[in-house]
């Protein structure tokens, strides 16, 4: 039996909970495609499945492998696939748990070819923060020229992302970051950027039309203030969020969906230079837990990846 190294989760906890096990290699099933994995993005939902603060969102049997974006090569195709040949480079969003493996069977619909001009680290840091800043942007409705939106969060890879799709609809975008970052999130665009760490951003800004909420805990609650009336909190990190919406106040919970076209147009405006990707930090295999613990503690710039050749 072949088999392949991945970042098991044996039981919810901290960093103990995970370990680098040996786990029987997988197979390319019909309509899947199986990737040798090459870098994949870490998240924030990684130490948030660990530590079961989302056990009823996303439910999971344990052992379970982690990791939601990856980066690498088709080393095999199952029956029925025909987008992908052996050899080729592609990405994409798992749209569930598993690619913090050295083998991973992907849907051959969840995945797109990665253009020649992109590495594997920034093609590993795009499919969750890129889909989710704009799917999230857009989930309460259209997004019109003129409207002013609030990004929490804007220093991190899905806020970065978010900030820049905002500004390419026209609106105007107030965004809150660590001080240290908020240099970088004014040159992705923003038209104010509030360092969180010195201001309340509640008593710098008000008739926002919608705010993106990538920052969670009291940060929610207190975005309900700066909301014009008919003004939206679409979160991506609160799971309670519909039940800590104020009466006469909208609440949207954010779940992304993988979407091939949508990543490949997103990877080529990288290409082009008309988005920028900023791959933050990329660590060794064996240092993934303690990256995913960096994760937790506080807020980095840019998005950090795994490399498994390192």
């Amino acid at each position: 039996m072949k088999t392949i190294r991945a970042l098991t989760l044996t039981n919810y906890g901290g960093v103990d909970a995970t370990r680098i096990a040996t786990v029987a290699a997988p197979i390319a099933g019909p309509g899947q495609v199986l990737v040798s994995v090459r870098a994949a993005g870490i998240n924030g939902l990684d130490w948030k499945v660990r530590e079961g603060y989302v056990r009823d969102a996303f439910p999971i049997a344990l052992p379970a492998t982690l990791g939601i974006e990856l980066a690498g090569v088709v080393a095999a195709v199952g029956e029925g696939v025909s987008r992908f040949k052996v050899g080729e480079r592609v990405m994409g969003p798992l749209g569930g748990l598993g690619a913090y493996a050295e083998l991973v069977a992907v849907d051959e619909a969840k995945l797109t070819h990665i253009p020649d001009a992109l590495d594997d680290h920034t093609a590993a840091a795009l499919p969750v923060a890129a889909l989710a800043a704009w799917q999230s942007l857009h989930l309460a409705g259209p997004v019109q020229s003129g409207q002013r939106v609030l990004v929490h969060g804007a220093g991190g890879g899905l806020g970065a992302f978010a900030v820049q799709f905002a500004k390419q609809q026209g609106v105007y975008v107030v965004a809150t970051a660590a001080g240290k970052d908020v240099a970088a999130v004014r040159d992705l665009g923003a038209d104010e950027v509030i360092d969180y760490q010195t201001q309340r951003f509640e008593a710098q800004v008000a008739n926002i039309d919608l705010v993106l909420d990538y920052a969670g805990g009291e940060v929610l609650d207190r975005s309900w203030q700066v909301l014009r009336p008919t003004g939206v909190v679409v979160g991506t990190t609160s799971p309670d969020i519909l039940a800590r919406t104020p009466a006469g106040r909208r609440g949207l919970w954010f779940i992304m969906k993988p979407d091939a076209a949508q990543l490949a147009h997103i990877a080529q405006q990288v290409v082009a230079g008309s988005l920028q990707a900023r791959v933050g930090e990329v660590v060794p295999f064996a240092e993934l837990p303690a990256a995913i613990e960096r994760n937790r503690v506080g807020p980095r710039r840019g998005k950090a990846v795994v490399d498994f050749s390192l």
